[in-house]
């Protein structure tokens, strides 16, 4: 039986979610019931929670069809200029809680699933995570495709259907260990096969005239997910592609009898969307993670021009190209659907014959690239052995995209033959290798960084030479995220604490949250905002308790710092498979944390705890309950970041260096309403030329020394001295991020951490002045610049409501 419910939980049924009405509660419960018997074959004697989260999402789900048909419908009349996102990685988290919010449903389902004796609490946790993201990039994506959808822009987002997503991280005696993540084990009641649009796409073979042949074939089957708007009629749609191998598969080896061979091909065919970025140590790796990213830009590519040549009936197909940039914006996300510049070109040229400066200039105007780092080791570099091997057409247009890049360069700077090799796409020093990052600039009429301070590297140092020649190209989107899942899903009682204070409009438009500016010394909304963050704590307390057997004090300042996974101190993180070092910091993490919390001097006062499998759900717990928000990466070295908007929309207050979008927090909120520390981007620039030497600090700080000390001497690994070798001689010898710089003044900034947690009530006004600084980290406010600066799209708010909202 469901808990009854509370009267703070009860005020809160009338709420910015709406009044519930009787009739849509027995509306809901005959579709739930519905859908227990008719499509689970269950009745309430042998049901599970599962089934019951399954009937709940079906029944939800019949009340987005209608309107996503109906969107669909309306693009098609309309015909408007579409935005296509192309992305590897699409971090959604659960979709039940999220679809109801933005439908308006989420009291409606609330009282229904109580008046049938139910937990929705129990139903929603029953949801697994689609986990198809390494972290921030899919993420972002996710919110992204919520804001298009809630602005009206026609968007679709494209990526893979991967079997498996990012792996299942376990601590296991203080190590990372890495498990499937079996995410489509049970099924998932919200995408829709589409096998009427699969699609084929080629690998390996050889050119012949300029032609591709001999290929081996895979076809890319499109899985369907629906992209509500909030509160409104749109909904966009997610289209992933899944692997499949051709039915007529190797026929010969199965008529003499080899039909295990047989099956193998097949399976090595499908292993292409099995799984989530594999590890890459290996060329067995690269080679998969290519086809990959050509996997997915050849299959929506398709897709794209079937849907641009398509029309209205009654009118002729589309066969002139000249107005496809008019009707088709794709941004890339990052570098990983980079050969989607050479794919369409291939298309344009071999099969819709188009001349190359025809299709070139076609190209340029269809791609804009966002840049998402300014790490060597994450801008992403193919060896040409590869790609001769496995893309060999896009190889040779690759090789005249380049000579038509460099004729131009050469022009403008006779016998600069320096600038020539920096700005080739060609890299020749050793193994020869195509610099991706350089193939989108070209290939892009767009390129954005995604913070301020992040644009300004990437166009003063990184890619200095092209935006020297086209400094218009380069441009500026600071990254944003969606309210609507950041505040109104994961911490309802903030979001209604704001909206008694301002109104409801917020949530689709964050700016006003500036209002809450004239509120900062009102005392009812400072017990308020501190009540929910108290209330939010003892949750959060209760969940450790139950998950991981760690008590905790709720009346502690909650730490916690995002990356890695009381003052309690909670680290979030984990460790890419192949990533030695970033697993080495965990297991220091799980070692401090075995010593620190079994001090029975200091065990009372201060908790480690390393979260294990971070993921969105995780996090919409963690984040709501945090008091501080650890933001420590050095200056220069982080594109943007978006859980320090995350904690910082829902109440924590942040410590951090000014790097990525946190420079920006400190200009909407006032520098003194955040703990800055730590060298400046300038800083660390004029240590590069002086040069930086560790041993310097580490013989001038006592408290480094020590710290450094224990960790070498074994104090926290006895059985093995020597375990932590590799992080000491790192930081001694050889980072390059410069952490010990920026010790001596991150210990005197949590001085003034702790001194003023110490007063509540001037704590809580400065938590108030951070959120009213929030509104210009709305994912709504990226897209909106997006839209109008790169894209050249329309917001379409006039799809016509439905008559009847389930079908």
């Amino acid at each position: 039986m469901a808990t009854p419910l509370t009267d703070q939980e009860k005020r809160k049924q009338i709420s910015i979610r709406g009044i519930v009405g009787v009739e849509n509660v027995a509306e809901l419960k005959k579709g739930f019931n519905r859908h227990l018997h008719f499509t689970l074959v269950k009745d309430r004697n042998i049901a599970t929670p599962r089934d019951y989260y399954f009937a709940l999402a079906h029944t939800v789900r019949d009340h987005l069809v209608g309107r996503w048909i109906r969107t669909q419908q309306f693009y098609y009349e309309a015909d408007p200029k579409r935005v296509y996102y192309l992305s590897l990685e699409f971090y959604m988290g659960r979709t039940l809680q999220n679809t109801m919010i933005n439908l308006g449903l989420q009291n409606a389902c609330d009282e229904a699933i109580y008046q049938l004796g139910l937990d929705m609490e129990e139903l929603e946790e029953m949801e697994e995570d689609a986990g198809l993201g390494n972290g921030g990039l899919g993420r972002l994506a996710a919110c992204f495709l919520d804001s298009m959808a809630t602005l009206g822009l026609a968007a679709y987002g494209y990526g893979i259907r991967y079997e498996y997503g990012i792996f299942n991280q376990k601590i296991r005696d203080g190590w990372q260990v890495e498990e499937a993540d079996d995410w489509l084990r049970h099924g998932n009641p919200w995408e829709k096969a589409r096998p009427e649009y699969m699609l084929p796409v080629h690998f390996y073979g050889r050119v012949e005239d300029s032609k591709w042949v001999d290929t081996q074939v895979v076809l890319a089957m499109p899985y369907d997910t629906p992209i509500p708007g909030y509160m409104n009629n749109t909904v966009n749609t997610m289209r992933l592609w899944s692997a499949r191998a051709p039915n007529d598969f190797n026929l010969r080896d199965f008529n003499v009898g080899d039909y295990i061979e047989a099956v193998l091909d097949r399976n090595l065919a499908e292993n292409i969307s099995r799984v989530l970025y594999p590890n890459d140590n290996f060329f067995e790796g690269k080679e998969l993670r290519l086809k990959q990213e050509y996997f997915v830009v050849a299959a929506t590519l398709q897709d794209i021009i079937r849907r641009f040549k398509t029309t209205k009936k009654g009118t002729p197909v589309r066969t002139s190209f000249e107005t496809f940039p008019d009707k088709v914006a794709i941004q890339l996300n990052d570098t990983h659907p980079a050969m989607a510049i050479p794919e369409l070109m291939r298309i344009l040229v071999d099969i819709e014959k188009l001349d190359w400066d025809t299709a070139w200039d076609l190209t340029k105007r269809t791609f804009a690239y966002t840049n998402h780092t300014v790490l060597p080791e994450a801008l992403e570099r193919w060896p040409v052995e590869l790609l001769e091997k496995l893309l060999p057409r896009h190889l040779q247009i690759i090789y005249h995209i380049n000579q038509v890049h460099l004729d131009r360069i050469a022009a403008l700077f006779p016998k600069d033959m320096e600038r020539l090799r920096k700005m080739s796409l060609i890299e020749e020093d050793g193994c020869k290798r195509v610099n991706m990052a350089h193939l989108c600039i070209v290939g892009s009429h767009a390129v954005n960084g995604v913070a301020e301070i992040h644009s300004n590297i990437i166009k003063t140092d990184v890619f200095r030479n092209f935006s020297e020649i086209e400094p218009e190209k380069f441009q500026n989107k600071t990254n944003g995220i969606t309210p609507r899942r950041w505040l109104l899903l994961c911490n309802p009682g903030l979001a209604e604490v704001i909206a008694e204070v301002i109104g409801e409009d917020y949530v689709k438009d964050l700016s006003q949250l500036e209002k809450l500016r004239d509120f900062v010394d009102d005392a009812v909304l400072i017990r308020d905002v501190s009540r929910v963050k108290q209330d939010n704590k003892v949750k959060f307390a209760q969940y450790l308790e139950k998950e991981y057997r760690v008590k905790i004090n709720p009346s502690s300042m909650f730490d916690v710092h995002p990356y890695f996974s009381i003052c309690v101190h909670v680290d979030v993180k984990r460790a890419a498979p192949g990533y030695h070092m970033a697993k080495m910091i965990i297991r220091l993490i799980t070692a401090v944390a075995e010593v620190v919390n079994n001090d029975p001097a200091v065990g009372s006062k201060l908790k480690v705890i390393f979260l294990e499998n971070y993921r969105v759900s995780l996090a919409e717990k963690v984040i709501p309950a945090t008091d501080l928000s650890e933001q420590i990466s050095t200056a220069g070295t982080e594109a943007s970041g978006t859980g320090n908007m995350k904690f910082m929309l829902n109440g924590a207050l942040t410590i951090g260096t000014m790097d990525g979008a946190t420079v920006e927090m400190a200009e909407e909120a006032g520098e003194e309403n955040l703990f800055i520390f730590g060298m400046r981007v300038e800083d660390v620039a004029e240590m590069d030329k002086t040069g930086y030497d560790a041993m310097l600090y580490y013989k001038r700080i006592p408290e480094l020394k020590h710290v450094m000390d224990q960790i070498t001497s074994g104090y926290f690994s006895p059985k093995n001295p020597d375990l932590f070798k590799d992080l000491t001689d790192m930081l001694l010898k050889f980072d390059r991020f410069k952490v010990f710089a920026d010790f001596e003044d991150y210990v005197k900034c949590q001085e003034k951490v702790s001194q003023l947690y110490q007063n509540p009530v001037e704590w809580t006004k400065m938590v108030i002045r951070n959120i009213a600084a929030t509104g210009k980290f709305s994912s709504d406010r990226t897209i909106t610049q997006y839209a109008t600066e790169v894209w050249g799209v329309e917001f379409l708010n006039d799809i016509p409501a439905l008559l009847h909202a389930a079908v």
